[in-house]
């Protein structure tokens, strides 16, 4: 998606949203809208929760699962956790791109890197490219990595990632920081709300390999505390439920195959033509009411008081017109 926007938004960034939801039908294909996948389902497991996600209304129908996968951290392999203790104090950084991207650009890698390599921190990269040139002897590149388990050990300072839904919920679950480097889809969406959080620097594809901005934003999350606060209070948040996402889950779709569905959970307002959903049928009838007694009033008024026909008999050339106006009134509201 990745139209940035915050819970925070100005008139413009309200008017991009409004669009944003008017057009998105384009994006389903001729015979589909979006309204019709709301109507289709009784039931929706959204894979996000409000520590992640920015708070909104809700219906009964939906079901939050956010980090229904993540889990407690198992023994790393005898290889990579020789690397990790070898760290000392400095600790560990781990990078993933994911399972779609092979390879960077080979200018873009090497400058990654290099970039690597000035820092005093132990590397583990997921990288099934060509081996960068500038490789320092800190870096271990790998072609997979045990991602949760990595990040789940106490040595690990900070992930390098872009910002898919599964990686970004395992950090919050370990509270580790991210240095986010979105590609497409919904990354950089999932990364502008860590961000908004304090849990994430974000940096983009067009300037990773510019003015050190790699290094920097490496050297900020390390650096300033206030990042392992934040995704650290994320993670005691997420953790602190009564019930577990994936049992959550599991309730909800066996409720589902009990009873034949969950119609009762639907809302109407689905159905209903956005007229009537946001009211505007019940606003514009009120104006019209509240026009119709106020111009009754005023010409009634304005009979009372400038009635011609009464007025001419009663008035008189010589006198002041201003006081043969107040008199008729004064004689009309006393009769």
């Amino acid at each position: 998606m990745g139209y940035e926007l915050t819970d925070k938004m100005t008139f413009i960034k309200r008017v991009k949203n409004l669009l944003f939801y008017t057009v998105c039908d384009q994006f389903f294909g001729p015979n589909v809208k979006y309204t019709h996948l709301l109507q289709g389902a009784d039931l929706w497991l959204m894979i996000v929760d409000f520590v992640f996600e920015f708070p909104r209304p809700t219906m009964p129908n939906v079901v939050y699962i956010g980090g229904f996968h993540c889990k407690p951290s198992k023994p790393l392999p005898e290889h990579l956790e020789e690397f990790v203790k070898s760290s000392g104090e400095h600790g560990v950084i781990i990078m993933s791109l994911g399972t779609f991207i092979n390879e960077l650009p080979e200018d873009m890698a090497n400058e990654i890197a290099a970039a690597f390599a000035k820092l005093p921190q132990k590397v583990i990269w997921s990288y099934r490219g060509s081996r960068p040139s500038t490789l320092g002897n800190n870096t271990l590149v790998v072609d997979w990595i045990p991602q949760n388990d990595l990040l789940g050990h106490p040595k690990i300072k900070l992930i390098v990632a872009h910002g898919g839904t599964n990686g970004v919920q395992e950090a919050i679950y370990h509270g580790v920081p991210v240095v986010g480097l979105p590609i497409f889809y919904d990354q950089y969406d999932n990364l502008l709300r860590f961000q908004a959080r304090g849990a994430a620097k974000i940096i983009t594809i067009a300037t990773v390999d510019k003015d050190d901005n790699f290094l920097k934003a490496i050297q900020e999350v390390l650096t300033e505390p206030s990042y392992r606060m934040n995704i650290q209070r994320l993670s005691r948040l997420h953790r602190d439920q009564p019930v577990k996402p994936m049992d959550k889950a599991l309730f909800w779709i066996e409720f589902v195959m009990r009873h034949k569905g969950a119609a009762h959970l639907v809302t109407e307002s689905n159905k209903m033509p956005w007229y009537s959903c946001y009211s505007v049928d019940v606003v514009a009838f009120s104006f019209a009411v509240a026009a119709f007694i106020y111009f009754s009033l005023f010409a009634f008024l304005r009979w009372i008081c400038f009635g011609k026909s009464a007025f001419t008999e009663r008035s008189g050339k010589s006198r002041d017109p201003k006081l043969q106006i107040a008199e008729y009134c004064y004689a009309n509201l006393r009769n």
